[in-house]
């Protein structure tokens, strides 16, 4: 390390160091390099240089006890020397990027085309004078303003491409924005506990400093590096930085490094910080990650702004780490295969209107040649002349012309808008309702979800644990007890017992606002047992004040596999006390004495115990209670117990009494899961409580009712039914469970993702079911990430699971995730309402472009009217229809599913059914117009001649059908009142105004661009009139059963084949034999054992060298395509072998040494 310093990287410390060299006993570079050893290594090292933590801690000028004084001088130098405790996130996305991601949209490139060639042959003039001998195209009025507008068509197709693309990407680039506003929240939000001038306070992470002596405990992510300097049974998750699963025990005299990006499995204790931000171990690896992309640029750059550079290197996501780049191509390669059940089918539909538009364009171009050639060289007999060739090229390029204009007209421009708008709209809105959403195709999705994977605590319930009920002195107590009633004995016995073995970090404080319940900080469990003591008139302080917490002998803290938590402390005549508390049915097996009434401890023997699950354990488990035990054991003073002994220590206990703790339901959960129920979807409960609990909860919620035919099972049974003889689980055996599976208890976060990924690759039902999970703890990530939208808690909720969320519940509440429902329904009807008005549009214009070129060689509606009609209509429609308000009525159908058609069979008869009627009122209009309105025909009107009332009228017509047809369109569902609820809408009551008024200009001043002439009053109150007609005929449809229109094609489903990714279809279809299998699993973990060993020694050499961080990411970045390849040789059957074997231990990422934090088992 030491040759490191002629790097610009540490120029800028050095030379602080050299100024401040007298003021600490340790420079930057001498934490680091200690904190790179581990083990023994590290506490040699650490004799060696300061002698002991103590002597370290004098050397960073701090107290291990009383921690840093605190004030602003010294911790500005702190942060001069040794760094700020930051890491500067990732570069966000530019907005060019995201331009370039829009244009990739398959809609949008058909139109790019059609534009371009449309342009193109605008300007196309060929030469050839006029040659009278020369046969000519009968009929064609195009006047000059008519040729000079040719451009228009392709120009404004292309503004409209521009449109979509700018709206895509600012709404991507916004919603970015907001993320990293609630991520930077997040952060300030995140704190931890120091010491600082004695007292004990909770900072903002990034305020940490080297020297702070830091306070930690089970569950906590540890947020810079340090060395552990007193505690107990601490162990730590170090999988995310070695890729290690195995716990690893710390201890002050083996083992006290303590790393960033780790997290505290069990125990509690101090430490004090060493190294923050980019100096950590987290921090390293992550500038070596990100310093990729920019090096070349900086090289030159950093040489002047010396080792601002090393700052600036921009590593991944942000201080808690997690998203590295090959992650995120990795991810992006996953997120191409699958897309949006929406994005899919438009996609689809997209392409057979595209594929309908060029057989109708095809026929009319075919169509106009024909009757070109024949009338000119067949009726009229003329020979064709040498010298007349460019004139027939001239003509032949004009019918090539209308026929891409009709394919322009095909298209629907409006529609990618239309989908933006809807969902940059409904995630605005959302937000309001307490749901941030990160991946926008997550809102759509959560329309068609059939299936919620729900938590119980926090999310069904309210996460504030209170007493109820208690067992005290041989009294069962239906509600808290009167403190005199309890004998003082036992009084004692229970304060001293719930306030000294419980997290000292565990507090109750008095409400934030008057009138409001008392605030709980830390463990709930024991917030509510806390609770207890004051709800019997009693204090904790006071016993906690005369055994703080450094005087506690030995603690054995709460794990998952004790399912308790003792602690020892020494009593005054040298003897030992333990106090215990934990799960009634695991504490009172190891009880052999009870407290009577008299508060003296009476024999317990194993048929009391039964006798007492019986009448008090069961029954307030079935009120839906946690039953907790409390008690404790006294020791001699010689000889001392074996405190290793678990097993021996940890029995012969005395209970002092047993309480039931009751999590209430939040009360608008209920209604919500019956909202749920109602709209097809299935709430499953899966929850780490015992399953009286969990059943007890359950009823209450809704989730199941007495009577009903469902299944509420243990993760062991659950596993057991899944399995195999040989272990592995098997689709059809969880075929067999999850369709009656209602609550699954004391569940691990594997039973959660395995349920997750039985239900989402089930073939059992016709419709692949569409699973929304929710999840707060980081073991819940695999979970969140299998399922097709994941909810993470906003308060409750970890940084790893709100990394692996689409959306975050920013108020904790099962509620919100039933508005998320009514909002991916609403995405999903307004697209399709807007389709319903696009297509007619298309339809009656494609067919009156097709019918008008082919019969009078010229369209009624001009190419510039047709723009008015299909840009800007359909612009401000799609605004019109995707901003329509959800309604309580859309949670009253069943979810649509994956591969209903997204034009239903009504809306079919709608479009068609509007269609006949324009159609026939625009033809009657075209040929009889003239005569009802005595005027002058338009048809075959002479060149250059001003435009037509005749035309002008059959454009207004379209237009006002247009705009009542709007109206019609707000429902697809063939209801009869298409204006319930039109004024909840404000924005769509000013487009249909604004049209309208627009329109009157248009025709009345349009001219000569527009090819109108003004309309008297009588002529105008026709056109409204007929647009009228569309109202009533709408209803005329409505009478219509769609039943009887067998005929009726649907449009833009998936059919089955399409969505179901390439892998699983293979998996069925071929089995590969054994050796094969282990043969590639071979080469994969080789592949992946050389990548690793490659990476070390790049670290190791970039280390040494400390110049360059290029070589290392070089080397990265082929790492990963390597592994890719590797990936992608198996086939695909193997992709899904590849990754399962990415466990935490194996991963590449676990090899490129950066910390891949959803593989946490």
């Amino acid at each position: 390390m030491g040759d490191m310093t002629n790097s610009d990287f540490y120029s800028k410390n050095q030379r602080n160091e050299a100024n401040h060299a007298g003021e600490f006993g340790c420079t930057l570079l001498d934490l680091r390099s200690l904190m790179e050893l581990r083990g023994t290594e590290a506490v040699v090292k650490i004799k060696e240089t300061y002698g002991d933590t103590e002597g370290l801690c004098r050397h960073l000028k701090t107290s291990p006890t009383e921690g840093l004084p605190g004030t602003a001088a010294d911790l500005d130098k702190r942060k001069l020397i040794f760094g700020k405790n930051f890491i500067p996130p990732k570069k966000p996305k530019t907005f060019l990027q995201l331009v370039w991601e829009a244009l990739q949209d398959v809609t949008l490139i058909i139109l790019e085309i059609a534009a371009i060639i449309s342009l193109g042959l605008s300007f196309y003039h060929p030469p050839g004078e006029e040659n009278e001998a020369c046969a000519t195209a009968s009929g064609g009025a195009e006047d000059e303003g008519e040729a000079e507008a040719g451009w228009i068509e392709g120009a404004a197709i292309l503004l409209s491409v521009i449109c979509v693309v700018l709206v895509t990407a600012f709404n991507d680039w916004s919603k970015e924005k907001q993320f990293r506003g609630l991520q930077s929240r997040i952060e300030q939000e995140q704190k931890f506990t120091v010491v600082r001038g004695g007292q004990v306070i909770q900072i903002p992470v990034a305020e940490i400093v080297v020297g702070d002596v830091a306070q930690i405990k089970y569950g906590d992510l540890l947020p810079a590096d340090g060395v552990y300097i007193q505690g107990n049974d601490l162990k730590i998750d170090e999988s995310s930085l070695t890729g290690e699963s195995d716990q690893v025990r710390k201890s002050v005299d083996k083992d006290p490094m303590l790393l960033s990006g780790t997290h505290v499995m069990e125990g509690s204790g101090r430490m004090v910080v060493t190294a923050v931000g980019v100096n950590s171990q987290t921090g390293i690896i992550f500038t070596l990650l990100g310093a990729g992309e920019d090096e070349e640029k900086k090289d030159k750059k950093a040489k002047q702004q010396d080792g601002a550079a090393a700052m600036e290197m921009q590593p991944l996501k942000s201080a808690e780490g997690g998203d590295g780049d090959d992650k995120d191509k990795r991810k992006a390669n996953m997120h191409k295969k699958e897309k949006s059940v929406l994005q899919g089918k438009l996609t689809k539909l997209a392409v057979q209107i595209g594929k309908a538009g060029l057989v109708m364009s095809a026929i009319t171009v075919i169509i106009l040649v024909l009757y070109f050639t024949v009338e000119n060289f067949v009726v009229s007999k003329k020979p064709w002349l040498p010298e007349c060739t460019p004139i027939y090229v001239q003509y032949f390029v004009k019918f090539f012309i209308i026929g891409v204009t009709v394919l322009v007209v095909a298209v629907p421009e409006g529609l990618p808008l239309a989908v933006t708008i809807s969902l940059a709209y409904s995630v605005k809105k959302m937000m309001k309702d307490n749901n941030l959403v990160r991946h926008l195709d997550a809102c759509e999705t959560m329309g068609n979800a059939t299936a919620i994977c729900s938590d119980k605590t926090g999310t069904l319930t309210t996460n504030r644990m209170t007493v109820v009920q208690a067992y005290i002195g041989d009294t069962h107590y239906k509600e808290i007890p009167d403190p005199d009633s309890i004998p003082a004995k036992i009084l004692d016995l229970l304060v001293n017992a719930i306030a000294i073995n419980s997290a000292y970090t565990s507090k109750v404080l008095p409400p934030d606002k008057d009138g409001g319940l008392p605030r709980q900080v830390g463990n709930k469990t024991e917030c509510g047992l806390l609770g207890f003591v004051l709800d019997l008139k009693q204090d904790y302080q006071p016993a906690r004040n005369q055994m703080p917490e450094e005087k506690l002998y030995k603690v054995y803290t709460f794990n998952s596999v004790r399912k308790s938590m003792s602690t020892v402390i020494k009593m005054p005549d040298e003897s030992f006390r333990m106090y215990s508390k934990g799960a009634s049915e695991i504490v009172l097996k190891k009880c052999s004495k009870i407290l009577n009434a008299a508060g003296e401890p009476r024999i317990f023997r194993p048929r009391d115990r039964d006798e007492m699950v019986k009448k008090v354990i069961e029954p307030m488990a079935c009120d839906g209670l946690r039953t907790i035990c409390v008690a404790y054991r006294d020791f001699p003073s010689s000889p001392e117990p074996d405190w290793e002994d678990e097993n021996d220590i940890l029995s012969d206990l005395t209970c002092i009494c047993v309480v039931g703790i009751e999590d209430p339901v939040r009360p608008e959960v209920p209604e919500a899961i019956r909202k749920c129920q109602r709209a097809g979807i299935t709430v499953r409960m899966v929850t780490g409580d015992n399953i009286n609990t969990a059943r007890a909860i359950a009823i209450k919620c809704g989730i199941i009712h007495p009577g009903e035919d469902f299944l509420c099972i243990e993760g062991k049974e659950f596993n057991r039914r899944i399995r195999n003889e040989k272990g592995d689980i098997e689709q059809e055996r969880i075929d067999k469970i999850w369709p009656k599976l209602r609550v699954l208890a004391r569940s691990s976060p594997t039973d959660k993702h395995t349920l997750v990924k039985g239900i989402i690759d089930s073939t059992q039902v016709e419709q692949r079911q569409v699973v929304a999970v929710t999840g707060d703890g980081t073991n819940d990530g695999p979970a969140l990430k299998k399922a097709d939208v994941g909810f993470a808690m906003g308060i409750a909720g970890t940084d790893v699971a709100k990394e692996a969320s689409d959306i975050i519940l920013t108020d904790d509440n099962f509620s919100s995730i039933v508005k998320a429902v009514m909002w991916g329904r609403n995405v999903y009807d307004s697209i399709s309402k807007f389709l319903q008005f696009q297509l007619t549009v298309n339809v009656v214009a494609v067919i009156v472009a097709f019918t008008g070129a082919c019969i009078t060689q010229d369209s009624p509606l001009k190419a510039v009217q047709m723009l008015w009609v299909n840009l800007i209509m359909d612009t401000f429609a799609s605004l019109a229809l995707a901003t329509e308000p959800p309604t309580e009525s859309l949670l009253l159908r069943k979810p649509y599913g994956r591969n209903k058609p997204l034009i239903s069979r009504t809306m079919m008869k709608n479009i068609l059914g509007h269609a006949v009627y324009q159609l026939t009122l625009i033809f009657t209009l075209l040929f009889v117009g003239e005569k009802m309105f005595e005027i002058d025909s338009g048809r075959n009107a002479p060149l250059h001649s001003p435009p037509s009332e005749h035309y002008t009228i059959i454009f207004n017509t379209f237009v006002m059908m247009q705009l009542f047809n709007e109206i019609n369109a707000r429902k697809i569902h063939g209801e009869r009142n298409v204006f319930d609820g039109i004024f909840r809408n404000p924005i769509f009551c000013t487009i249909v105004l604004g049209t309208f008024v627009v329109q009157i200009v248009i025709v009345q001043f349009g001219g000569k661009p527009f090819s109108c002439s003004p309309l008297e009053l009588d002529q105008w109150m026709w056109c409204v009139f007929i647009g009228l007609g569309e109202l009533v005929w709408g209803q005329v449809i409505a009478t219509i059963p769609t039943s009887r229109l067998k005929f009726l094609k649907e449009a833009g489903g998936l059919t089955l084949k399409e969505e179901a990714p390439e892998e699983e279809m293979n998996e069925d279809v071929e089995e590969i034999d054994h050796a094969e299998r282990e043969l590639r699993r071979g080469q994969i973990l080789w592949f992946r054992g050389l990548n690793r060993i490659q990476t070390q020694i790049e670290v190791v050499n970039t280390f040494k060298s400390g110049t360059s961080f290029q070589g290392a990411l070089r080397r990265q970045s082929s790492v990963t395509s390597q592994n890719q390849d590797v990936t992608n040789i198996s086939s695909p059957s193997h992709v899904s072998l590849s990754n399962a074997l990415s466990s935490p231990t194996s991963t590449t990422a676990a090899a490129a040494g950066h910390p891949r934090r959803e593989g946490i088992p």
